[in-house]
């Protein structure tokens, strides 16, 4: 995951299937993988190796997960920490972040997704704890990560959540001309065109929610190259 470092990750997960998705995509991005099928047993492992991040299913059997970052939290470890969950409301997700996680995914989610949320945490520790942006913005389109919602000119935009990623990512690379591989990649998780129309008809949905109606439009086609959110 990281350049010229083997990136160690512990997960704590009590349900087998999700652990061993998370584990299996992990490993073949180059990361040292352990896990932990309890909150007890994660804990133990949290506290006496050393990890560059932990990834927390909030419902665990026995000590839960946020018992499990709190403790973690008042005794000064401060590795980065992933929250898993089922619950996904605002309240939840503050929940979450209040007892020291410092992100937060909603299950079901792309292994994709997940992966992009660790190496930002990566990032954020290694240039000493940065807060990355939880509202993300381009011209007057704006995007709140934790509240999982989207506006344009002070209007709510619905979206549905392959429709959030996409443009969670045309976001992140605002200004900037976006490749069908880097989609493909960055959105699907695919490392090969299947050939498919997927992307044409994500953009397009994506397009007629935030730009049909307004003076302006945001997102463009460049043809031959890919796709570009205006950033201004």
């Amino acid at each position: 995951m990281t350049a010229g470092k083997t990136v160690r990750i512990l997960i704590i997960e009590d349900d087998k299937d999700v652990a061993s998705f998370i584990r299996n995509g992990l490993v073949q991005a180059g990361c040292n993988v352990d896990h932990a099928a309890n909150g007890k047993d994660g804990l133990l492992l949290a506290t006496t190796e050393k990890y560059d991040a932990l990834i927390v299913d909030r419902m665990l059997p026995g000590v839960d997960g946020l018992t499990v970052i709190r403790t973690l939290r008042a005794s000064d470890n401060s590795t980065p920490v992933l929250i898993l969950s089922a619950l996904g409301e605002v309240d939840d997700r503050v929940k979450g972040l209040k007892a020291g996680g410092d992100d937060y995914l909603v299950k079901p989610f792309a292994f994709s997704e997940l992966l992009a949320r660790l190496e930002a945490l990566a990032r954020r520790a290694k240039n000493g704890g940065d807060a990355e942006p939880t509202v993300l913005r381009a011209a007057d389109l704006e995007m709140d990560l934790l509240r999982r919602e989207v506006r344009r000119g002070g209007q709510p935009i619905e979206l549905q959540p392959r429709e959030f990623q996409l443009l969670e990512f045309l976001l992140r690379h605002a200004g900037q001309v976006v490749t069908r591989t880097m989609l493909l990649e960055g959105v699907w998780d695919y490392h090969f065109d299947p050939q498919t129309n997927v992307i044409d008809v994500h953009i397009s949905r994506l397009r007629s929610k935030i730009d049909r109606g307004f003076d302006r439009p945001l997102l463009h086609t460049v043809r031959g190259a890919g796709y570009r959110l205006d950033d201004n």
